[in-house]
């Protein structure tokens, strides 16, 4: 095994959020005086937006690091001759500090495979620099990546694809899965990034015996120190070493040698979840509550008030919702969740323009019940037929409608 001396750090999302500001501060801080910071495009290289990606992380790193990042642009493997593509690789090689995020795994590998990329990163971590994968890059850098997008949107078969695996270079035989504890399907299981429990297990059931599963929170990051041979955790959830079935977690805080992701049984054989977890406090499970718990906790009261016709309930769940989007982008919340959101949120007001037509066409029958009652009672009147136009009266201000006659008419109001 070669002298690594530097970092790779795995980041199960959030890490354009204000969560990891710190984590990106402290780890260019170990870099010595002004090291170089880049971004590389690849995961998002097929989306329309990527360049706006791409600008997002600069201006981050600007507004909330304090530091500057420069973009190596390498969206394609078709570009791998072209000027751009070569001044990307010349950025990579002098880096410091590389981050890569967002987009699609299967189709990162599939750009990076038979290009300078892989061996660029593992000489940058070999000379003391930090590489940091997140989110969908996460998922690129052990030994097989997780199809997400295939599985969960296109319903393709569970299997696995290869994966960028820059982590055997240091010895280690891990599948990473980013969004461990994915919550935003809601009513159904997304765990496991976007998995849920049911195909995560089949899906583990596929994986050689010898590798072992290191599963991150989100807005959790493992730092993976070789200079001193250990990793720590940040953030405000855990990470889950996992193998064959048996796992153990680490929590914000946690320090432990990277011997342990490289032989987790004989640790979890001798440690117990209940031994290691740290004791939590009310003030650490506040902390725990995610962006996406928050949102469906806020439906939730939205619907309770549409069922039990509570207005003031209802619309403090919209006014709720909205305040927690506000909050979220100031927070720098990841734009996809944040797109996510606001489509449930204009399915709220759908839901609530919906329940205020209903109530509306309801207001208009009601009103023409009355009027036709008024009507009869008219008829009565001009008839001389007393007994029937009271009863019609009392009926009505039974329902706490009061009947008004003078010389022009009758009209009616409901009583206050």
């Amino acid at each position: 095994m070669t002298q690594e001396q530097g970092y790779i750090v795995i980041m199960g999302s959030g890490e354009l959020t204000a969560t990891m500001v710190e984590v990106h501060k402290s780890l260019l801080a170990k870099l010595g005086d002004s090291p170089k910071a880049v971004f590389l495009d690849t995961p998002a290289g097929f989306q329309l937006n990527a360049d706006q990606i791409s600008q997002k992380a600069a201006e981050y790193f600007t507004s909330r690091i304090n530091y500057p990042l420069s973009i190596a642009s390498f969206k394609s493997r078709k570009a791998v001759d072209t000027y751009e593509a070569k001044q990307a690789f010349s950025m990579l090689n002098s880096a410091d500090y590389v981050l890569v995020g967002p987009g699609s795994p299967t189709y990162a590998v599939s750009q990076w495979q038979d290009t300078p990329v892989p061996a660029l990163i593992k000489k940058l971590i070999e000379d003391g620099g930090c590489f940091v994968a997140a989110s969908a890059a996460a998922l690129t850098v052990g030994a097989l990546t997780l199809p997400v997008y295939e599985i969960y949107k296109v319903g393709s078969d569970l299997s696995w694809a290869p994966g960028m695996n820059i982590l055997s270079y240091f010895d280690l035989d891990l599948v990473v899965i980013p969004h461990w504890n994915n919550a935003e399907g809601g009513t159904h299981d997304t765990r496991f990034c976007y998995m849920g429990e049911p195909r995560f297990h089949e899906l583990e059931k596929q994986i050689p015996a010898h590798v072992s599963i290191l599963g991150l929170d989100e807005h959790t990051a493992c730092i993976l120190d070789f200079k001193n041979q250990e990793a720590e955790v940040r953030g405000i959830g855990s990470i889950c070493l996992r193998k064959q079935g048996e796992e153990i977690t680490f929590s914000n805080g946690d320090r432990f040698p990277l011997d342990v992701l490289r032989n987790p049984s004989s640790v979890i054989q001798k440690k117990t979840s209940a031994k290691h977890e740290k004791k939590r406090t009310p003030q650490t499970q506040k902390q725990d509550e995610t962006f996406w718990h928050s949102i469906h906790s806020i439906e939730s009261q939205f619907s309770d008030g549409i069922e039990k016709k509570n207005i003031n309930q209802t619309i403090n769940a919209v006014l709720d919702f909205d305040k927690t989007l506000w909050i979220a982008q100031e927070n720098a919340e990841s734009p996809e969740f944040l797109s996510q959101a606001r489509e449930k949120f204009r399915e709220m007001v759908v839901c609530l323009g919906t329940v205020l037509s209903s109530t509306s066409q309801t207001e208009k029958r009601f009103n023409k019940l009355v009027e036709e009652l008024l009507s009869l009672r008219t008829s009565f009147r001009e008839k001389k037929q007393w007994q029937e136009a009271d009863e019609i009266r009392r009926c009505l201000e039974q329902s706490d409608i009061i009947i008004d006659d003078d010389p022009a008419g009758s009209s009616w109001r409901i009583k206050q």
